[in-house]
């Protein structure tokens, strides 16, 4: 696979298969995914992988954990046009795909918790950085998890990002030991996609060139 392939074929998958996925192969790429750029090779990415055994006691020591205060803000507070839309619909055409319906509160709000159940992925990771860190070193992240899921898409894998875990970062650093001075980012589920599953027939769409593009004459 090109890695034009890669990107065209990359998506956030919500219904995994429980084929297992070995920790080598989570190991090979985290490692190579550590070549992504990274302004003063600071590389400031800090990950945990829970996988296996450990990821049935992650599920278990969840059960009955209230959901807590953000650790931070997932999207901007009066988020302006056109992004304001833009998110909108994808969380519109998103829950048609479960024919899931705009006043169907209990529905959303029971997909929403799929999230802690990584969408039924058997393998994960927790993507955590350092209090000190500022807005380059999270640009850096952003890099680092592109291309650890690119590279998961190159070896016959299926990821799904979640900001949403930043609703949980106190239980999540408990289970996995994080020093204090680390702060969670995301986590990503790692699997095969269901591909019988009709949410994961969603592609979502991109904004055209000329929106977000200018060449300078």
């Amino acid at each position: 696979m090109n890695v034009t392939d890669a990107v065209n074929a990359r998506k956030s998958t919500r219904a995994f298969l429980p084929t297992p996925v070995a920790d080598d192969t989570i190991a090979q790429l985290l490692t190579t995914a550590a070549r992504a750029p990274s302004g003063g090779n600071v590389q400031p990415w800090r990950v945990y992988v829970v996988n296996g055994a450990a990821m049935q006691r992650f599920r278990e020591f969840l059960v009955g954990r209230q959901i807590e205060a953000p650790a931070y803000d997932i999207y901007p507070k009066g988020l302006t046009e056109p992004y304001r839309s833009s998110r909108f619909k994808v969380g519109e055409d998103m829950y048609a795909t479960i024919g899931i319906g705009r006043d169907d509160k209990a529905g959303r709000l029971n997909q929403f918790a799929r999230n802690m159940d990584f969408f039924g992925a058997p393998a994960a990771i927790f993507c955590f950085v350092e209090r000190q860190m500022g807005p380059p070193q999270w640009s850096d992240l952003g890099m680092f998890l592109q291309t650890f899921m690119l590279l998961a898409e190159e070896a016959g894998l299926n990821t799904c990002p979640q900001e949403a875990w930043a609703v949980y970062e106190q239980a999540v650093t408990e289970f996995v030991g994080a020093p204090p001075e680390q702060r969670i980012f995301c986590g990503v589920a790692i699997g095969h996609a269901d591909p019988d599953a009709p949410i994961n027939s969603l592609t979502t769409e991109r904004e055209p060139l000329e929106v977000f593009a200018t060449f300078i004459a």
